[in-house]
């Protein structure tokens, strides 16, 4: 009897985990009916194995193509769902902005003192609409950057004549994105602070151009901690901690210089005309208690503006044009074609491209618009986050807190949307009727993204992009380092913070002298 009783109680177990094992599928089953289609995820690592052996948006383009324009990943523990067409991306971008508008902050951003308060990773909310409506009515509006004009064009010129002393008059090959990185940097700097940081007499400028270039470093590692909670608190890479070192460190130079500027401003006043950004946060004042605006910023609140001023503004402005050159390089019927546009507009080799030309030079924005194309600084844009559940397409559910990436990496390179889509064709952008542009609204082509978090420095980077490449095409002939021929040129991608190239562009600048 006894043992009957037991193989009863062993067939009663073993059918009920069956049938539980069969509801927790079904639910499991019905749970991801709901999420968008993508492979089914290992235990605790989720699907990270799909990411192996290619750049991540490359390996997600590839995923994409089984799954669908609209794929959900679990990587660790962190629910992600990717959007790489066209179609999809205008469902997000015109139907769901506000329910997508939040933000994914990573673990190296994290630290008390790098996120809070920024305007590219507040939380969609009163103090992020008061940083935006800031960058909308003073930072990048016609009236400033006119303003600001001579400063960028110093700027450009500054950096060509490094380029011609590094090149020792066309003898000696240089690191072309190094030259692009610091005329960017010490743009902002100017446009912040009113002075050049690269000075070889300011030692504060080069403390500061250190820090921030490792900000940068350490937060375009990967990290475990941003997919393994129960590793954050014990960082085993070390990424936070060594990130939020030299943010303090820049922190604490940022501050030094705001502090100046406060002494000067209270013995003078500043004039309008040569105000700058600086000058802006200072006078800056809100209204108490209306929609949570503060009625100033504190020092600590500048310094968070400031920094991500420099950390956002110079790895996109590097990527783009280090890839622009390398391209035109690669393909040098193009670089030809744009060198004659530039050189029979302006015909004199000692004068100067001005911002004022650039509206006279389709063929340098057709240029610049096909790198951001193919080669789009931020791959992903910056990662979004679900404020709230939402339903897209009428079938998928994308539950809150989800990750969302955008991969405007595939959709630029679409062959549904874009003819050729590997080639290198500025032509594109000429024909007509309405060739697409980068303002948000054509959403096969999105390199700064859409809707409320679309890229604030639009109209800055509109200017200084063209300007600096027509500059440096213009300025000079190029031939590749080490005798290497335009085909044998390696056009392969690495990422960090923003999409640049695996190998460095290293070529030789041949000062041009004119016909």
């Amino acid at each position: 009897m006894m043992q009957q009783l037991t193989k009863n109680e062993l067939i009663g177990i073993f059918t009920s985990i069956a049938i539980l094992i069969s509801i927790a599928w079904l639910l499991t089953k019905r749970r991801r009916a709901r999420l968008p289609p993508g492979p089914y995820p290992w235990p605790v690592i989720g699907d990270m194995f799909q990411l192996a052996g290619s750049p991540p948006h490359d390996s997600l383009t590839k995923l994409s193509r089984l799954h669908g324009p609209i794929l959900t990943l679990r990587l660790g523990s962190m629910l992600t769902v990717v959007i790489s067409s066209s179609n999809v991306a205008r469902e997000i971008f015109k139907k769901h902005d506000t329910a997508l508008a939040g933000r994914k902050i990573y673990e190296a951003m994290k630290g008390g003192k790098s996120s809070d308060g920024s305007l590219i990773t507040a939380q969609y909310g009163a103090h992020w609409r008061m940083l935006r409506r800031l960058c909308n009515t003073q930072f990048f509006v016609p009236r400033r950057l006119d303003a600001t004009s001579d400063v960028r064009s110093r700027c450009v010129d500054q950096m060509l004549r490094f380029v011609a002393e590094g090149g020792q008059n066309g003898t000696k090959t240089i690191d072309v994105g190094r030259y692009f990185f610091l005329m960017a940097f010490n743009l902002i700097g100017n446009l912040i602070f009113s002075r050049d940081l690269l000075d070889p007499d300011s030692k504060r400028g080069s403390e500061f151009f250190y820090h921030t270039g490792k900000v940068m470093e350490f937060a375009g590692k990967p990290n475990v901690a941003d997919f393994f909670p129960f590793l954050r608190f014990l960082d085993p890479q070390g990424i936070r901690r060594q990130t939020q070192f030299h943010v303090e460190r820049a922190f604490e130079i940022a501050g030094e210089f705001i502090k100046e500027r406060t002494e000067v401003r209270e013995r003078k006043k500043s004039d309008e005309k040569t105000k700058d950004y600086l000058d802006v946060l200072l006078e800056f004042r809100g209204s108490d208690g209306v929609d949570e605006e503060p009625s100033r910023f504190s020092p600590r609140d500048i310094n968070v503006i400031v920094f991500e001023m420099f950390s956002a503004g110079t790895d996109t402005t590097t990527s783009t044009l280090e890839w622009a050159l390398a391209e035109l390089l690669h393909n040098p019927r193009t670089l030809t074609k744009l060198q004659t546009e530039l050189r029979t507009y302006i015909k004199s080799a000692n004068q100067k491209l001005q911002e004022e030309d650039l509206p006279n030079l389709p063929y340098l924005s057709a240029v610049i618009n096909e790198t951001l194309r193919l080669h789009p600084p931020l791959p992903f844009l910056v990662p979004h986050k679900a404020m709230s559940t939402c339903h897209v397409l009428d079938k998928y559910t994308i539950p809150k807190e989800t990750q969302i990436l955008v991969n405007v990496w595939a959709i630029g390179r679409d062959p549904k949307t874009w003819v050729d889509p590997i080639v290198f064709k500025p032509e594109r952008f000429i024909s007509k009727p309405n060739p697409r542009d980068f303002k948000g609204q054509h959403f096969e082509f999105l390199p700064f993204g859409s809707g409320r978090r679309m890229c604030p420095a639009l109209p800055l980077a509109t200017r200084v992009l063209p300007l600096a490449l027509g500059s440096m095409v213009r300025s000079f002939d190029w031939v590749l380092a080490n005798g290497f021929k335009a085909e044998e040129m390696d056009m392969g991608e690495r990422i960090g913070i923003t999409l640049r190239k695996d190998i460095p562009l290293e070529a030789i600048p041949i000062p041009y002298r004119g016909d």
